[in-house]
């Protein structure tokens, strides 16, 4: 199986540790969530950053997952990883997180 691109990787955003943005804008939390190594094939929360809260895309701290949920649907990322692990496969939620629409 060919290696799966996480999300720091695929945005190019720096902020990896050690990236060229991590010092200035902070190491993104998919980057550091060892709880969701392994899901959808990323490294930590890689291909999984939809789900962690305070992520920064489009120039922007996201904040949680239910605020991101549809910016994050439209991501070109998302779908990436949607359509390479396929429907059976795909996890859109991390172990034990639930949604609620109201947060």
């Amino acid at each position: 199986m060919a290696t799966r691109q996480n999300c720091w990787e695929f945005k190019n955003c720096g902020r990896e540790l050690e990236g060229a943005r991590a010092f200035e804008l902070g190491v993104c939390p998919a980057v550091e969530d060892a709880s969701s190594n392994g899901i959808n094939g990323g490294l930590n929360a890689g291909r999984i950053c939809w789900a962690v809260a305070g992520t920064f895309c489009e120039v922007r701290v996201q904040g949680t997952s239910a605020e991101k949920e549809l910016s994050c649907m439209s991501c070109d990322f998302f779908k990436k990883v949607e359509s390479e692990e396929g429907f059976a496969n795909f996890v859109i939620m991390k172990p034990g997180q639930v949604f609620n629409p109201r947060h």
